[in-house]
């Protein structure tokens, strides 16, 4: 995907030492490639379960589970949270993706994730994507194919959550609204060819 725009993202991000960080990463949780053998279906790492305030990430330098931050408000994280492993989105880090699930997982899950859709927000006067999934090998979920066939209560729910889950550490986002999984799929895929040009470009230098 060697276009104009993102040869100029992939510059910008390559000045941050978080995107380097990201491509240098070591341990198994990086290491697995973002999509699985079937297809439309992502290798997903937990890193925060449903039902936490704790912000849990995988630490890039050591593998380990950190505590990142507590959030602030009321709110909990209405889904399973976590990352799709060598993707670098605009932030420096691996590819969000949200997981609908009945039970929480745990962190450091790994799930093999059917990719439903995609949500789009404004963060910090930049663009930010959340890959929307469902668990290949739930069979509750074996119906839930499309964007169409997710609960409109639960897309709500985690737009709300998107909406106001930082608003009294100071943080401003706007959220765009739901598109689609051959959307979804194309972020994966663009995303994906930034992890492997920008890995390239770092260890060449």
């Amino acid at each position: 995907m060697p276009n104009s725009k993102n040869l100029a993202a992939l510059k910008k991000l390559l000045t941050h030492e978080s995107a380097r960080e990201t491509v240098q990463a070591d341990s198994a949780y990086f290491k697995l490639p973002p999509m699985t053998s079937v297809r439309g279906v992502a290798h997903a790492i937990v890193e925060i379960p449903k039902g936490q305030r704790n912000k849990f990430e995988v630490d890039k330098r050591t593998g380990l589970i950190r505590l990142d931050r507590y959030l602030s408000g009321s709110t909990h994280y209405p889904m399973d949270y976590g990352f799709i492993p060598q993707t670098l989105a605009e932030d420096g880090d691996p590819l969000d993706i949200v997981l609908l699930v009945r039970e929480p997982t745990f962190s450091g899950c790994l799930v093999h994730a059917r990719v439903i859709g995609l949500l789009k927000m404004i963060e910090k006067k930049e663009e930010d994507v959340k890959v929307l999934a469902v668990p290949l090998n739930d069979p509750f979920f074996r119906d839930v194919k499309q964007l169409k066939d997710v609960p409109t209560s639960f897309l709500n729910e985690v737009e709300h959550f998107f909406n106001v889950y930082k608003q009294l550490e100071g943080g401003a986002i706007e959220t765009l609204g739901w598109v689609g999984q051959r959307e979804a799929l194309a972020e994966i895929d663009r995303t994906s060819w930034m992890y492997r040009e920008a890995k390239r470009l770092v260890t060449h230098t």
